[in-house]
């Protein structure tokens, strides 16, 4: 999968249709020359609707499109008739997107649900035709309401990964290799920092195969992520989704409780909220370890949390991680 084709994030400018007008007609014909008011409403013009759509993984189709316009509505007219709605505009998107002001950043709406709808800008009602306003005193009244105007607006939509397991853990920690063992999907693996840019994610059997449960692999994460260093904020707004957080932690490193306590710390700063999601810890490159060292590293660990050796290499660990994250699910 390209990178380019991952796109999370895009502005548009929108603006709904403008109501039809009210007619102000009377009611003619080879019988009536002053026959009464009968002009017909106008329509109500186009909404722009957000609409969720489970086929969609990425924004990717909306990356070229910054406008988009609905139609106006048309004109009432005489006998009574309505003039037709303008069509809307409905952007589909993929589950987990958000939809904020461009100017405010005030979030204006969440789809998390296939075929949820939401107005994001409503197209202007249609004028009332002079019929409303024919009363005993007043009994041909020659004026219509005009349309009302259309709305228009920047908004930003903003892609948040939804999977059950999201992977957290510093570039190079073995995300993309965990992610590639475990299931179907192939993530770009090299053996330098930030080779993932994008978030990848994998459906992973468990058992029977009839069971299974989706892992994304997220870009790692630095120190000063949550301030936006090495694209911070972009990487982490993907873990806002996930129900478990996974720690990958690489046993190679200086010290594995200091590289868990500078993640925790970094999504505390981001959203305090993510720590309350449940979290487990996984040791990356195990097949480097014998026992002993594999105990000592073992006793530097949180004693309140589920941790695992595993080695992508040699598959050590990795049934049994699949089943620890199995039964934290459920």
């Amino acid at each position: 999968m390209a990178s380019p084709n991952f796109i999370d994030y895009v502005k548009l400018f929108l603006k709904s249709g403008r109501g039809g007008a009210g007619s102000a007609h009377f009611h003619r014909d080879r019988l009536t020359s002053k026959g009464g008011p009968d002009g017909g409403d106008g329509g109500r013009g186009g909404h722009i609707i957000i609409k969720g759509n489970k086929q969609l993984w990425t924004l990717l189709h909306l990356k070229y499109r910054k406008h988009i316009k609905a139609k106006s509505g048309n004109y009432g007219t005489g006998g009574g008739r309505t003039g037709a709605d303008g069509d809307d505009e409905i952007i589909e998107v993929p589950l987990g997107t958000i939809a904020r002001d461009a100017e405010t950043g005030v979030q204006e709406c969440e789809i998390t649900e296939d075929g949820q709808e939401f107005i994001l800008i409503p197209g202007g009602r249609g004028g009332l035709g002079n019929t409303h306003f024919k009363s005993s005193t007043r009994q041909t009244p020659e004026y219509a309401q005009p349309g009302e105007d259309h709305q228009e607006g920047w908004k930003v939509l903003e892609l948040k990964v939804l999977a059950d397991v999201g992977l957290v853990g510093f570039p190079n920690a073995g995300k993309s290799t965990l992610l590639s063992v475990v299931s179907a999907a192939k993530p770009e693996i090299a053996n330098y920092p930030f080779t993932t840019l994008v978030p990848n994610l994998g459906v992973v059997p468990h058992n029977d195969g009839y069971r299974s449960f989706v892992m994304a692999d997220i870009p790692g994460i630095i120190e000063g992520a949550n301030e936006g260093k090495g694209l911070g904020h972009r990487f982490l707004r993907h873990i806002e989704r996930n129900s478990i957080l996974l720690f990958v932690i690489s046993c190679d490193t200086n010290s594995i409780l200091d590289e868990y306590n500078i993640l925790v710390k970094e999504l505390e700063l981001y959203n305090k909220e993510l720590l309350h999601k449940e979290r487990l810890i996984a040791i990356t490159k195990a097949d480097l370890l014998d026992e002993e060292l594999e105990q000592a590293l073992k006793d530097e660990l949180p004693k309140d949390m589920k941790t695992i050796f595993i080695s992508s290499f040699t598959k050590k660990g990795i049934p049994q991680l699949k089943n620890m994250i199995w039964d934290s699910l459920n």
